[in-house]
Parts: structure tokens; sequence; C-alpha cells
């Protein structure tokens, strides 16, 4: 009875969740994060998390192998942007990755397509490519 009553809310909340689909910079800049806790941003006002400080010129190529080395596909790359998503390993889930670079920095932005809560699935994933950057970077 318990599986049957929690699959059914499970169910019912993922037909309540909206699904984001705008990507790409708005004004220069990552687009603000929704009101739902399924998002972090290095752009946000009160900014969730620092944005990478990198220390080479091929700091965008870099991050792109990260991101792939972390199960991530690259969708979109342009002039300083650079769009991947991840996708979760049971039900599939999206989730955005977006990256834009700033003189010496580069501010992402990591959400969830569906859903209100990650669980701070993006949140982990930001540090984890944070992390594999710092040790790319030391090589």
């Amino acid at each position: 009875m318990k599986k049957t009553c929690l699959a059914l809310l499970f169910c019912l909340g993922l037909a309540s969740c909206s699904v984001s689909t705008a990507r790409g910079l708005e004004d220069g800049r990552l687009r603000p994060c929704p009101k739902s806790p399924n998002c972090v941003s290095s752009e946000a006002p009160a900014p969730d998390l620092a944005p990478f400080a990198p220390a080479d010129e091929n700091r965008l190529e870099r991050l792109r192998e990260v991101i792939v080395s972390q199960g991530g596909s690259i969708e979109a790359e342009d002039a300083g942007y650079l769009h991947a998503t991840f996708r979760s390993r049971i039900f599939g889930f999206v989730d955005d990755l977006e990256c834009r670079l700033d003189g010496g920095l580069i501010h992402i932005r990591s959400a969830a397509r569906t859903g209100w809560w990650d669980l701070g699935t993006n949140r982990r994933r930001v540090e984890r490519l944070r992390k594999a950057w710092s040790t790319d970077a030391g090589k």
C-alpha cells in the first residue's frame, strides 16, 4: 500500500510540473533562475554559487571536456556561450547547464527542465564540475 501511495504521489507531482524550454542569453547574461529550488546560477542577484575563474585561454574548450567527462552532452556553442544537457539515469529527466564567458570568468547556470525541486542535483553537478575543473587546471 505504501509503495502504491508513493508511486501515485510521484506521478501526481510529475503531472503538476512545469517544463522550462527557454535557454540562451537574455540581455547578454544567463537567464535568471525561477523561484523554484531546481536551479542555481552564478549570475543570480544573490549568487547561489561562484563563477569559474579559468587560468588559461582554452577555458571553454577545457570546460567542454570536463562537461563531457561528467556525462554531459554539448547542445550548442556560440562566441563565449555553451549549452549542455544532462539526463538522470533512472527517469531520463533533462537538466540544462549553460555557461557564459565574461572576461576571466565563466558564469554558470544549471537548472532542471521539469519539477519544482531537484533535491540539490544541479548544485552538486556544478560542484563536481568545479572539482574536475580544478583538478584539470592543475595538470
